[in-house]
């Protein structure tokens, strides 16, 4: 899964959790229904944006249906979320991940520098384009408008200037997608009047994701001679951060104007996860390789293959093979405890390196709130 918003549970409080969870699960299974298992590969993180932002404005009880065990849920069954949200972002998930494969198929990244992969897999990005138009027909959406923008994209990028104007029209393409993506949740809530508003968010929500994709992959991109957008502008790190904080206020902002029945996760999602995913990303750019708060390091927690005073209960394959299991189910990232995959000891999961504040504590509202962190409490200001 891929994305810029990826809160972890300490910091959607209040039962968020199980709603953004709800939201996610509810995609994944959209993907399915509309499009097939393989297209659940294509889950991620700010599609699922879209289904909050539909649930967010309908003054209705949200649509829900039962889900049954899942690994990533422990194997428990969810309601999640069902109907023409979750349809719309599946629609807008295979819509990015048709761009991203194109675009990775392009530029003959790792595996896809192969002609016959790199074939094969501009064949399935076309395919989930066509899937991505028909889908969106039914919800009255024209997915046209995305697959516009993923096709001008290239000519954007090769035709940008120098400096910040550069830029934002290399950006440009990105945000006419979010912005018609975000307009149209306010159609299918029923509050047309939301459309400006929503269609400034998601188009300075799509700059944003560029400018961050562009921040993370700066250096691996420079390593290597890639296409990289601050590279090819002379945009430096001050200026991308600069625009990065401006879109994430004009986002809030937008916020502002939109009429709600429900804004909790959306403005948690939007307000405060985007703020921390913009400090996150700039956090990272001086930094070398290593293991950060969102790695992991089996052998600092002693529970490496060859630790001492673990027992090695299982062997290196039999560990190598737990290790693989907790990670593709999420435990290592999000459980509260799970059995270490050599020792069998109880390991924490990284969520709880989240770098959360109590600055909020005692916080009981919007008017009784004046701390401006405010991402471990349930204060929707």
């Amino acid at each position: 899964m891929f994305g810029i918003l990826r809160p972890c549970r300490h910091s959607l409080p209040g039962g968020l959790k199980a709603d953004w969870t709800g939201h996610l699960c509810g995609l994944c299974l959209a993907l399915r229904d509309e499009h097939g298992q393989l297209a659940r590969t294509v889950t991620n993180y700010d599609g699922l944006v879209v289904s909050v932002l539909v649930d967010a404005q309908t003054p209705a009880e949200p649509r829900r249906r039962t889900a049954g065990p899942c690994p990533l849920r422990g194997f428990r069954t969810a309601g999640v979320a069902n109907g023409d949200g979750a349809r719309l972002a599946a629609a807008v998930s295979l819509v990015l991940a048709s761009a991203k494969l194109a675009d990775h198929a392009a530029d003959g990244d790792g595996a896809l520098a192969r002609r016959p992969v790199a074939k094969a897999a501009t064949a399935l990005s076309r395919r989930w384009a066509g899937q991505a138009r028909s889908g969106s027909v039914a919800l009255g959406f024209d997915a046209g408008v995305l697959l516009d923008a993923v096709a001008r994209q290239p000519a954007a990028e090769l035709a940008a200037g120098q400096g910040t104007a550069g830029l934002l029209a290399a950006t440009e393409p990105t945000e006419t997608a979010t912005g018609a993506a975000f307009a149209h949740t306010a159609v299918l809530a029923g509050r047309p009047g939301n459309a400006a508003p929503l269609a400034e968010a998601g188009r300075l929500f799509g700059r944003l994701a560029h400018l961050l994709d562009a921040v993370s992959d700066k250096a691996s991109d420079d390593a290597v001679g890639a296409w990289n957008p601050l590279t090819a502008t002379g945009t430096d790190l001050a200026t991308a951060r600069r625009l990065a904080d401006d879109a994430a206020l004009g986002v809030r902002l937008a916020l502002d104007d939109v009429e709600w029945a429900r804004p909790r996760l959306t403005h948690r999602l939007l307000v405060h996860e985007l703020d921390r995913a913009v400090g996150h990303a700039f956090a990272h750019t001086g930094g070398g390789p290593g293991t950060g708060p969102d790695e992991v390091d089996l052998t600092k927690h002693g529970d490496g293959p060859g630790s001492p005073g673990t027992g090695n209960r299982r062997g290196l394959l039999a560990g190598c093979a737990a290790a693989i299991g907790l990670f593709c189910t999420c435990q290592v990232c999000c459980a509260d405890e799970f059995p270490g995959p050599w020792s069998g000891q109880p390991r924490q999961g990284l969520c709880h390196n989240c770098d959360c504040c109590d600055c909020c504590d005692g916080c009981s509202g919007c008017g009784d709130c004046s701390c401006d962190c405010c991402d471990c409490c349930d204060c929707n200001c």
